[in-house]
């Protein structure tokens, strides 16, 4: 473990599927010495895609973490699923990471889980480096993928290598501050030998030089006054302003290479341990005092009392894994511990350092480690870990609402038992899984982001869980809103034998915009209101909006604002309150009316150009709205916005449409309203 912060470096591998992040990741690691074989996607033998799964598709489903030796730093490694059905897994890694490397490919430049992953870490305030891959690829073109980035993201771009050839011809290229050759060779490309630049690159070398120097100048003062004078710029100046702007998320250095063919890696790990922030750079991290309610700040010294986050767990029968990122304060095994969020006591049992599937126990860890604990009974996801002398509460993590359902049964029933424990389980470990019971027949309906991510959980159900189980057909997850805002009073006045209960609510209820959070509950009543009871009847406007509206959906953008609670000291209970709102919700609903609204995706297809008319025709039918075309070589790229109900069976039917040749991403696009759809979701 690093005792220099400096040295350290929280990052996560952000990319759209099949851009290479698990190639690089692999890259890393066998380049620092950590793995003497470099691990190969099409051979199964990748470290961080260990699950069967993950092997058997050549895609990343969990989030994996290792800790990367590279000269004198330290890397604390998150590759991440490039899957839009796995959003939640970049989502806690976001959470966790300082900075990130924004994988693109070379050949196909901003895609659509690109594009997502990048306003991600945005949302969390994360500086990026990024490297463009396949520079080998037939149709790869690093200006072409740097202008996208410019177009899509702001003109943040900022090109510090320059490429020698593309497709076949790749086979090197110029550090533009250095102004050297980087040259590979060797049986693994391992060796990295600087050279000069050959004549045929020199003009172009200067050039790109003369553009990045601008570039910076545009945003340093330092840089432009030099730049201006006509000065030779210090390279340790100039480095020093590209992570100031780096970090301040002004910029965006760009680095490329061939991560399959083992070209560009170890600059790349060099540009990381150069511009991506530590932990001493993230100078203070937002909390709130638990205690007080007052907002506060979480320093990374090692002095401070002890502040971490879960952002991941890897759960089982046995003990559940929980991956924390240490904020502040030194944790040593045995170590007594509060939930922030419950304020219950814990005692982290066993620490452990990650190598992917692996761990290696240790005793203490310190601020800007992301370490694995066991014992955290009662823990979840987004929950904060402190000291017992400063109980804090990090922000949580949002996450996005499943979009399609699937009845699951055991296939004997004396399997019940087990299959509700392997979906609790599981449930506990991914946020956008949720497990039902359909009203009308009593069967188990689990949902989630889409139709892969319900395969793969259920694959694990049978695999993992050994139970055998039969499954329906995919269903969209509808949900209703309300129509219109209303204000609800009512009295809960009731005899249950003896007893007399009663409760008097006011609640406010309106409808969100249909693509931000999916619930707002707030608490505005005034006076003194013993706490247990406004607690309850923000939990039962928490419970009851999540159950089904008019039609049997379940509601979604929805604030409610509990305005005024009356209560009597001998009839009023914390179930009297959860029985007010419970009318108040029922009531809101039929003043207000709901409207039922489906699950819009962005869905965007590459394909061969000759091809772009059989897909379109396919499409319009199917309430397809197609927004752009672009050329990429001799492919197109459409891009367009589907409803998900039109999308079941897509993936079978594009090879078809494409000859073979297609390719296609889905993501979620928010909402739109449909016509009463009861009985058929």
């Amino acid at each position: 473990m690093s005792s220099d912060l400096s040295r350290i470096r929280n990052l996560g591998i952000i990319a759209h599927i099949d851009a290479g992040k698990t190639s690089t990741t692999e890259g890393l690691l066998f380049f620092s010495g950590l793995t003497h074989r470099y691990g190969n996607i099409d051979d199964g033998t990748t470290v961080m895609d260990f699950l069967p799964d993950e092997r058997a598709r050549g895609i990343t489903i969990m989030a994996a973490s290792a800790t990367i030796p590279w000269k004198d730093y330290e890397f604390h490694l998150i590759d991440t699923p490039g899957h839009i059905d796995f959003t939640a897994e970049v989502e806690r890694s976001l959470r966790a990471i300082d900075g990130a490397v924004v994988i693109f490919s070379a050949v196909e430049g901003v895609e659509a889980q690109s594009e997502k992953v990048w306003h991600q870490a945005d949302g969390y305030g994360v500086p990026k480096i990024a490297f463009i891959n396949k520079m080998d690829r037939i149709g790869a073109s690093y200006s072409r993928t740097c202008e996208s980035i410019n177009l899509k993201f702001e003109n943040v771009a900022l090109p510090m290598q320059l490429p020698d050839g593309e497709e076949s011809a790749f086979k090197g290229m110029v550090d533009l501050l250095t102004m050297e050759y980087l040259h590979f060779h060797g049986e693994r490309n391992e060796e990295l030998e600087r050279q000069p630049i050959p004549a045929e690159l020199q003009e172009a070398a200067e050039i790109a030089r003369e553009e990045l120097i601008a570039k910076v100048a545009d945003h340093s003062d330092d840089i432009a006054a030099k730049y201006l004078e006509g000065e030779e710029i210090p390279l340790e100046l100039l480095q020093s302003e590209i992570r100031r702007l780096t970090l301040e998320r002004k910029l965006v250095p760009v680095f490329l290479g061939s991560a399959k063919r083992e070209i560009g890696i170890q600059p790349l790990a060099d540009a990381v341990a150069e511009y991506l922030p530590s932990p001493l750079d993230v100078t203070a991290t937002p909390a709130t005092d638990r205690r007080t309610g007052k907002e506060t700040e979480v320093h990374p010294d090692a002095k401070e009392p002890f502040a971490g986050f879960i952002f991941k767990i890897n759960a089982s029968n046995t003990a559940d894994l929980f991956f924390v990122r240490i904020y502040s304060g030194t944790l040593h095994s045995n170590d007594q511990l509060v939930n922030g969020q419950t304020g219950e006591k814990l005692r982290a049992r066993q620490l452990y350092r990650i190598y992917a599937k692996s761990t290696e126990q240790i005793e203490e860890a310190g601020p800007g480690d992301i370490v694995g604990m066991v014992g955290l009974k009662g823990c979840g996801i987004g929950d904060t870990l402190c000291a017992p002398q400063r109980v804090l509460v990090f922000g949580g993590i949002v996450f996005p609402e499943p979009v399609i359902s699937m009845v699951v049964e055991p296939k004997f029933s004396k399997d019940k038992d087990k299959l509700d424990d392997a979906l609790n389980l599981l449930c506990r470990e991914d946020q956008t899984l949720r497990r039902s019971t359909a009203e009308e027949t009593g069967q188990r309906v689990l949902s989630g982001m889409g139709e892969l991510h319900l395969e793969v959980t259920l694959k694990r159900v049978s695999t993992d869980f050994g139970v055998e189980i039969r499954t329906g057909e995919p269903r969209v997850a509808y949900r209703e809103t309300l129509k219109q805002s209303t204000t609800v009073h009512t009295v809960f006045n009731r005899a249950i034998g003896d007893q007399e209960f009663f409760a008097e609510i006011t609640v406010d209820f309106a409808p969100l915009g249909r693509n931000g959070e999916p619930f707002q509950i707030e608490n505005k009543t005034r006076g003194l209101i013993p706490k247990a009871l406004v607690d309850s009847g923000l939990q039962a406007l928490h419970d009851g909006l999540r159950t089904g509206g008019l039609e049997g959906y379940p509601m979604i953008f929805v604030q409610a604002t509990l305005r005024e609670l009356v209560f009597n000291a001998d009839t009023t209970t914390p179930g009297a309150v959860a029985g007010a709102v419970n009318d108040a919700i029922n009531q809101a609903f039929q003043q207000a009316g709901t409207i039922v609204l489906e699950p819009l995706m962005k869905l965007e297809i590459l394909a061969p150009e000759d091809t772009v008319g059989e897909i379109s025709m396919y499409l319009q039918p199917r309430r397809a709205i197609i927004n752009d075309m672009v050329q990429l070589g001799n492919m197109r790229k459409i891009i367009c916005q589907v409803p998900l109900a039109e999308m079941f069976g897509f993936g079978k039917a594009l090879p078809r449409l494409s000859g073979g040749r297609g390719s296609f991403s889905l993501e979620p696009f928010g909402y739109s309203e449909v016509e009463s759809l009861k009985g058929k979701g």
